[in-house]
């Protein structure tokens, strides 16, 4: 999968992830695919209800140890 943009939002807690990866998608055009890499928990969940609310998909998620790693796509 072609990714555009990556961030490591590694030791920051929720809402930090989020608000990082609010941040890098502004920044993005349409169609353009954002990674983030976390290592809070929540982060699961979180990233599931931040694409339902603002339009952009979430085309992946995955957990590797204690990495999780979710990649969406601007809307």
């Amino acid at each position: 999968m072609h990714i555009d943009k990556e961030i490591d939002t590694s030791g920051l807690n929720c809402p930090l992830p989020i608000l990082h990866a609010k941040k890098a998608l502004s920044t993005m055009e349409s169609g353009q695919t954002l990674q983030v890499t976390a290592t809070d928990a929540g982060s699961m969940r979180d990233f599931k209800a931040f694409a339902r609310q603002t339009g952009n998909e979430l085309l992946d998620q995955q957990t590797l140890n204690d990495t999780y790693i979710h990649v969406l796509r601007r809307r």
